[in-house]
């Protein structure tokens, strides 16, 4: 049930979309048996095969092999050549050239490349479910994505060293090694030996910049999930993720009390409390609008421009992730993508050197934050949508370079007790599901009968 009696309006434009695929699509009965899968949906299956032949063509899982396979070399080549369509070629040009004024050139002519791809994107691009406050514009985050997923890609198949030196092309202050930060290095809430603050601890770990991270962060995860509950089990997840990773990053190593209490029940807690209130406001909200030509004054028409940059409805999302097998996999499935994608972050910047306050981390952060939304708006029926794709293709390929770029970094184990636990989880939950399964279509047979 749509809020506020705009069931009537979203069925039109749903039924109005679907007459659009049936008169754009070709029906079954006129497809031949031989080729009629060829016709059949199989963007999964090919995200899975591509990022396998990646992970082969890229030598993510072995990037201290030399080999010299004269065929993998060729194909290594032909992908730089295909894939970046000239993007590799210009970059190259901008490592080996010392000449400023073809630096300067070949610089434009990339931008330039953007500016006409972002353009096509902004005209022509696949709309989405959000109309707000344009579909453009998301026709336009839909082009920084491919952008972003190209540019990932062209990294992937660069050297470690390389792609460090890279990263100054993006930003100056880029490319030189930076001190991990530990926060679990001196643990005391009161430091009676600091003649300037005796809770230097404390006071450092409020004022630091995951702070409003966190702040922010979570109130616009809470704005898209709209599940108070999913956005708690998201929020003590990655604490256990840090948990895990702590003996490979620095960055994870933080007290008891930051981790519990700053994190979860502070910073967290605001983030998820703000973004609920949000959403309960829209949730509440009375959607009749009215062109800005027909507000009879000048305030009114102030107030209908600034609420273009609001929802034109509002969708309550239950998950059920307890619904059913198949659901709940769906929702683990989400889970693990947000938790993955949030790692992502903190391995590029360490195996990338880049620093916690660089722009290019907001940049990243931002833009996944726009992909997400029409993410998780998208309902799948035939295929999985766009904006999904891109998402899974770039969470893997950030997956791949963190993989590939991290080897040798990385020298201390995880520790036994961590691999017997997640083991011991990983096990419980298959059983879990083989028993939950079994149970359902048992059920459902004695329904049928």
């Amino acid at each position: 049930m749509e809020p506020n009696g705009h069931k009537g309006g979203r069925r039109k434009d749903d039924v109005s979309q679907q007459n659009l695929d049936v008169s754009t699509s070709i029906s079954d009965d006129e497809l031949d048996p031989w080729t009629a899968w060829a016709y059949k949906p199989r963007t999964i299956t090919l995200l899975f095969i591509g990022s396998c032949f990646l992970i082969w063509a890229s030598g993510a899982l072995d990037p201290e092999s030399n080999s010299s396979d004269d065929i993998v070399t060729s194909v290594k080549r032909l992908i730089l050549v295909v894939d970046e369509v000239g993007f590799s070629f210009c970059m190259f040009c901008i490592f080996k050239e010392t000449n400023i004024q073809m630096f300067i050139g070949h610089s434009r002519g990339i931008w330039a490349m953007i500016a006409v791809f972002l353009t096509y994107c902004l005209l022509q691009a696949p709309s989405t479910l959000l109309i707000r406050p344009h579909p453009a514009i998301w026709r336009l985050v839909h082009g920084m994505a491919v952008i972003y997923l190209v540019a990932l890609t062209f990294l992937l198949f660069q050297n470690r060293d390389d792609a460090r030196q890279f990263m100054k092309y993006l930003h100056p202050d880029l490319g030189v090694e930076l001190p991990e930060r530990s926060y679990g290095a001196d643990c005391r809430i009161f430091v009676p030996d600091n003649p300037t603050n005796r809770f230097i601890n404390v006071y450092e770990t409020l004022f630091d910049e995951f702070v409003p991270a966190h702040l922010f962060g979570w109130w616009g995860k809470a704005i898209m999930i709209r599940n108070q509950p999913l956005l708690w089990v998201l929020s003590i997840g990655f604490e256990l993720m840090e948990l895990t990773f702590r003996h490979m990053l620095p960055n994870f190593n933080e007290c008891w009390w930051d981790s519990i209490i700053l994190d979860i029940l502070i910073c967290n807690w605001l983030g998820i409390w703000a973004g609920m209130h949000t959403v309960r406001y829209f949730d509440g909200k009375t959607y009749e609008w009215v062109g800005i030509s027909r507000q009879p004054n000048i305030l009114g028409k102030v107030k209908r421009t600034l609420g273009q940059f609001t929802p034109a409805h509002w969708d309550k999302d239950e998950w059920h992730p307890f619904l059913g097998p198949r659901r709940f996999i769906q929702v683990l499935t989400l889970c693990i993508v947000f938790l993955t994608v949030e790692l992502n972050t903190f391995f590029l910047k360490f195996c990338l050197w880049v620093p916690p306050r660089n722009p290019i981390i907001v940049y990243r952060l931002m833009l996944w934050w726009l992909l997400a939304i029409p993410t998780v708006r998208e309902k799948p029926v035939k295929k999985v949508g766009a904006f999904c794709w891109l998402s899974l293709a770039i969470c893997i390929i950030e997956l791949l370079i963190c993989i590939k770029f991290g080897h040798g970094l990385f020298p201390t184990p995880m520790p036994r007790w961590l691999v017997i636990l997640w083991s011991s989880v990983g096990v419980g939950l298959l059983g879990f599901l083989i028993l939950w399964t079994w149970q359902s279509h048992r059920t459902l047979s004695k329904k049928r009968q």
